[in-house]
C-alpha cells in the first residue's frame, strides 16, 4: 500500500510540475508577443518620422515639376562620331547650326554644343530649346525639310557618325533656366536613370537641395525626360576647371542638409553617369 501512495503522490507532483513549466512557456511567449509587438509598433512610428510621404495627385507628373506658366520643350541629342571625323563634324556644326538659332523663322535656340572630354569619348552633345513646346518642335521640323542647307548638313554629317539618340525633356521647374555665359567653362552633364515611380519624390528632395548648389553660379539647367529613355534625369553644372568642381562639390558637404539629400536621393537611382564637356565655338554657352 505505502508503495501505490508513493507512485500516486510522485505521479501528481510530476503532472503538477508539467503544468507549471507549460504555464511558464507560455507566460514567456506571451511575453515575447507582446515585446515584439510593441517594437514592431515601435519601430514603424520610428521610421514613419523620416520616411517622406508624397501625397497623391490626379495630373501627370509632368505637370506637377516643370514650369506651368511656360511651355518650353527641349532636345538633347548624342552623336557618336568617328574619332577622325570629330575636327571635320565640329567644323561643319559651326557652320549650320548657329544661323537656324539666329534666324527668327525658326522657334528654336540652341543652348549649348560640346564635345565628350571625360566620359564617352568621341561624342558630340547638343541642347535645343523650343518655346512653345510640342507645336514649335513639329514646325522646326517641317520647315527645316524645306531647308537644303540644312538637308545637305543632315546627309554630310551621316558619313561621320557611329551612331546617334536623342531625347526631348523638360525643364524642372526649381532649376535655372539656362542662359548664354561667358567663358571658359567646363561643364558636367550628370545623367540619373530613376526607379519607375520615383520622379515626385526626386523633385521633392531637390527642390530643397538646389540652394545648396548656387554658391559659385555652377547651376545651369534642370531636366527629366519625355521622349526616349524615360525616368531620366539631367543635371547640368559649369565650373572654371575640374579642381573648381571638385572644391565646389566639397562645399556642398559642409552646407547642413546637403547630407540628407544625397542619403534619401541614392536609393531612388538605378544608373548614373557623368560627363566633363567642352563648349565647341558654336556654343552659346561658354
Amino acid at each position: 500500500m505505502a508503495t501505490g501512495v508513493l507512485h500516486r503522490v510522485s505521479g501528481g507532483l510530476a503532472r503538477a510540475k508539467s503544468r507549471a513549466h507549460t504555464a511558464g512557456q507560455m507566460v514567456v511567449w506571451t511575453r515575447a508577443f507582446a515585446t515584439s509587438s510593441s517594437r514592431s509598433r515601435e519601430d514603424s512610428w520610428f521610421k514613419s518620422l523620416f520616411v517622406r510621404k508624397v501625397d497623391p495627385r490626379k495630373d501627370a507628373h509632368s505637370n506637377l515639376l516643370t514650369k506651368n506658366e511656360e511651355s518650353n520643350l527641349y532636345k538633347i541629342q548624342f552623336h557618336n562620331v568617328k574619332p577622325e571625323c570629330l575636327d571635320a563634324y565640329n567644323k561643319l556644326c559651326e557652320d549650320v547650326l548657329p544661323s537656324i538659332h539666329a534666324d527668327k523663322y525658326y522657334p528654336c535656340e540652341l543652348v549649348g554644343t560640346w564635345n565628350t572630354w571625360y566620359g564617352e569619348q568621341d561624342q558630340a552633345v547638343h541642347l535645343w530649346r523650343y518655346r512653345g513646346g510640342y507645336p514649335a518642335l513639329t514646325e522646326v521640323m517641317n520647315k527645316l525639310k524645306q531647308n537644303q542647307d540644312f538637308t545637305a548638313y543632315r546627309k554630310e554629317r551621316g558619313k561621320m557618325l557611329m551612331s546617334r539618340r536623342n531625347q526631348l525633356l523638360l525643364e524642372f521647374s526649381f532649376w535655372n533656366e539656362p542662359v548664354p555665359r561667358e567663358g571658359p567653362n567646363i561643364y558636367e552633364l550628370r545623367s540619373y536613370q530613376l526607379r519607375p515611380g520615383t520622379m515626385i519624390e526626386w523633385g521633392n528632395y531637390w527642390a530643397r537641395a538646389i540652394g545648396f548648389r548656387q554658391h559659385n553660379r555652377e547651376a545651369v539647367g534642370g531636366f527629366f525626360s519625355q521622349i526616349g529613355d524615360l525616368y531620366m534625369v539631367h543635371h547640368l553644372w559649369a565650373y572654371k576647371d575640374l579642381q573648381s568642381r571638385e572644391d565646389t562639390r566639397n562645399g556642398a558637404w559642409q552646407q547642413e542638409g546637403w547630407d540628407e539629400v544625397v542619403y534619401y536621393t541614392v536609393p531612388l537611382i538605378q544608373h548614373m553617369d557623368s560627363r566633363i564637356m567642352i563648349p565647341t565655338k558654336a556654343s552659346p554657352l561658354q
